[in-house]
């Protein structure tokens, strides 16, 4: 594979750096020469051929997270196209997107099942999979294992995002969401631990071809999915074929995640303002909002992209998500109630919580997810990436990033409290964390019990919606986009 300045990349080569010590691949070849001083560009450690073509080439890797360089125009040009799919699958809403989610949901298990089979025919495939399974008693204590893991689940699972609740609101009112849970949570750690057998067999093939150690080969973040996995996939033969359906299902995962975050989005926005133009130009809104977030995802096609997504992935994706869960906790159980709650469950399913989803709502959730912050916070240790350090303001703008999401949380409190009606500040905060008046199921037909409204609706008015915001749309609700979307 050849480009303008480069040399011609196969397995086994490296791209030609000036100055830099090209280390050898024999462990007894002598090392670099003394006078020869490390640069960003260069390391003493040994790298392959994939390597470097990533940092050189794909990402024009800067020395610093605050030298941006220039624009990667291929780069720029795959985030704009991804933004266009995006948009396109969305411009229905769940309508065109429900139908798309068929196929990027299912096909990445039927190629994490060829190379599933692939990999276990390959000779050290079994030493990459004991690797997998082998457990590091000694990291078990490592604040950053939990936190990562937090993460992980929150990220797969979409705990915290919103983006269950988004999509749970087109379900019809009596659906089993307790079934639903169980299954997408089995569903959801049965696939991870499967694509790790996927990744460590190749790995494992890799390691063996090599003569070194699985762990000197496994990566994590980036380094797995664009440097390590594919490095492992052109010893094969038939290389293309493997490289093409690997990366192919990296992107219907990333175009699967990012169909659920834009819709989430789109929703908020939407049933916030709430009046009929907006609910008729939904469309513009989806634009918007892919145009928003291309010209957000610029910077991070420069040349200190990489740093940038690193420092969004461990702080705006990790800390937040574990806070934002423990206050839904807290919230729905303590301030809400959970009497209040599990009534209303026992009211869309027809039967009670099981006691040990009860115990694990209000106590046994709650106290991991704040122990697992507080373990993280206390071991805390600055953002690397490889060898590069990042600077004191580099990680202040992380946490700014972490903040940003969680602030809300308390500013939006505060400005309830003080717009709600009372004459002392303890009667205001009862007042303000009691359900509106509104509240309850949207259709008619499901506010029974304590929902049931004071005065019986008329017969022609018996399927339609109350408007969730009265102040502000004074339509019926049967026209808007919810029914549209089959939300109820």
């Amino acid at each position: 594979m050849c480009y303008p300045g480069l040399t011609v990349i196969t397995p086994g080569t490296r791209l030609t750096v000036p100055g830099c010590w090209t280390p050898p691949t024999s462990p007894m070849a002598p090392g670099p020469p003394p006078h020869q001083a490390a640069s960003p560009t260069c390391s003493t450690t040994p790298s392959s051929g994939p390597e470097e073509y990533w940092r050189l080439y794909v990402l024009k890797l800067s020395d610093d997270i605050g030298n941006f360089g220039e624009v990667r125009l291929p780069l720029l040009g795959c985030l704009g196209v991804s933004w266009v799919v995006v948009f396109l699958c969305l411009i229905r809403g769940v309508k065109s997107s429900g139908k798309v989610v068929y196929f990027t949901a299912t096909f990445p298990y039927v190629v994490l099942t060829i190379l599933f089979v692939r990999g276990v025919t390959l000779e050290g495939a079994f030493t990459g999979i004991m690797y997998y399974l082998t457990p590091q008693w000694d990291k078990i204590l490592e604040a950053k294992v939990w936190g990562d893991a937090a993460s992980q689940i929150f990220y797969s699972l979409g705990c915290a995002w919103g983006g269950l609740i988004t999509m749970a609101s087109y379900n019809k009112f009596h659906n089993n969401c307790y079934r639903d849970s169980i299954i997408i949570s089995i569903t959801n750690c049965a696939t991870s631990v499967y694509a790790g057998f996927v990744i460590f067999s190749i790995l494992g093939f890799m390691a063996n071809h090599l003569g070194v150690d699985v762990s000197r080969v496994a990566d994590h973040g980036p380094g797995l999915a664009f440097v390590a996995y594919p490095e492992a996939l052109t010893l094969l033969p038939i290389s293309p074929l493997w490289s093409l359906l690997f990366f192919f299902m990296l992107i219907l995962l990333g175009l699967g995640t990012q169909f659920c975050l834009l819709e989430t989005l789109v929703t908020a926005i939407v049933d916030e303002v709430g009046n009929e133009w907006i609910l008729q130009k939904k469309t513009y809104v989806t634009l918007g909002v892919a145009v928003a977030g291309f010209l957000l995802g610029i910077p991070l096609t420069s040349q200190a992209g990489i740093y940038w997504l690193l420092l969004m992935d461990n702080y705006a994706a990790s800390f937040s998500l574990v806070i934002i869960s423990c206050i839904m906790c807290v919230s729905i159980m303590y301030i809400y109630g959970h009497r209040n709650y599990f009534q209303d469950i026992q009211m869309m399913l027809g039967f009670p919580p099981p006691l040990f989803f009860q115990i694990c709502w209000r106590f046994v959730s709650p106290a991991i997810i704040f122990f697992i912050l507080v373990f993280t916070v206390i071991q805390y240790r600055p953002i690397t990436y490889n060898h590069y350090q990042y600077p004191g303001w580099a990680v202040a703008i992380g946490f700014l990033m972490a903040l940003s999401s969680v602030i809300c949380i308390p500013l939006y409190a505060l400005f309830q409290l003080c717009r709600t009606d009372g004459d002392t500040l303890l009667q205001r905060l009862k007042n303000a964390t009691k359900p509106s008046r509104d509240w309850g199921p949207a259709l008619l037909e499901h506010q029974t019990g304590r929902y049931a409204p004071a005065i019986p609706p008329s017969p022609e008015d018996g399927l339609e919606v109350q408007p969730l915001h009265p102040d502000k749309a004074q339509i019926p609700m049967g026209s808007c986009s919810r029914l549209q979307d089959s939300r109820i």
